[in-house]
């Protein structure tokens, strides 16, 4: 925080628009901080209010656009990719998918604003086929009403900012350590997640032939078939295997109750 607004000063528009890419694009920058220093600059003089506003949008909306491509192409391949980095990859993707799915173009707009889905929105937009006019007009208005949010708490608290930055600047010392400790916590947390989960990151998978000949033999009274299409990939008219079961992913805990114990349970999904 002490060198961001200096920073913003100097290299200005390159800076926003560099910052607000690289976040729209899943890295973990500070967008947000960049706006709010970058409306301090606007209000001490040394930046141009419109040329901020549009580098900001332009880096937004390259970021949203290309992952959108990609998640058209990629689907949730792209999508466990940007969810790596979180505490549970998992739930990343089927919160963001459920949100999505409830709120539709509703998360568009607000998705800058809530952390975990703000890189998410735009591919799973892609992933769901939207309209490409859709996405562009929505994605749009919710880059717009967050650049222009932050850059005018910026803008309306410059004086406030710059005496916390003073205050930090004394403090750099100790900061920088918490910060270093809490780096090492968080390394040393997801080492041990991905270690107590190697017993699951192989999942044994059936070929499809092999699936037929168990189906028209004598064992396919013992056999069970789950859907498990997530939001977006399932709707109740959705083309399915014939005899399979719905399972709805996000309630898994409560679906695997429902489930008999003495059978053999094929899963498929997207």
């Amino acid at each position: 925080m002490g060198g961001i607004l200096p920073l913003i000063a100097r290299h200005g528009y390159i800076l926003v628009f560099g910052t607000v890419l690289a976040e729209a694009l899943g890295f973990p920058m500070p967008a947000a901080l960049a706006l709010v220093a970058a409306g301090a600059g606007v209000a001490s003089g040394k930046l141009s209010a419109p040329i901020v506003g549009l580098a900001a949008v332009a880096g937004m909306i390259l970021g949203d656009c290309l992952l959108f491509v990609l998640g058209r192409n990629m689907g949730w391949t792209l999508l466990g990719a940007l969810c790596r980095l979180s505490m549970n990859p998992e739930s990343c993707i089927l919160s963001s998918a459920e949100s999505f799915y409830k709120r539709g173009k509703l998360t568009l707009v607000l998705a800058k604003f809530i952390p975990g889905i703000n890189a998410m929105a735009a591919p799973l937009a892609g992933s769901m086929n939207m309209r490409t006019s859709q996405f562009l007009r929505l994605d749009l208005a919710g880059i717009s009403l967050y650049v222009l949010a932050y850059t005018t708490l910026g803008f309306l608290f410059r004086d406030f900012l710059v005496s916390i930055i003073h205050g930090l600047q004394v403090a750099g010392r100790v900061f920088e350590g918490i910060l270093l400790t809490a780096l090492v916590v968080y390394i040393v947390y997801r080492v041990r997640i991905y270690r107590s989960g190697a017993p699951y990151r192989v999942v044994p998978r059936v070929q499809v032939a092999e699936l037929a000949r168990k189906l028209a033999s004598e064992e396919k009274d013992k056999i069970i078939i789950a859907d498990v299409r997530s939001h977006g990939y399932y709707e109740s008219y959705a083309a399915r295997i014939h005899g399979a079961i719905r399972i709805e992913p996000n309630n898994l805990l409560e679906e695997i109750k429902n489930l008999p114990k003495d059978k053999d349970i094929y899963l498929y999904c997207t």
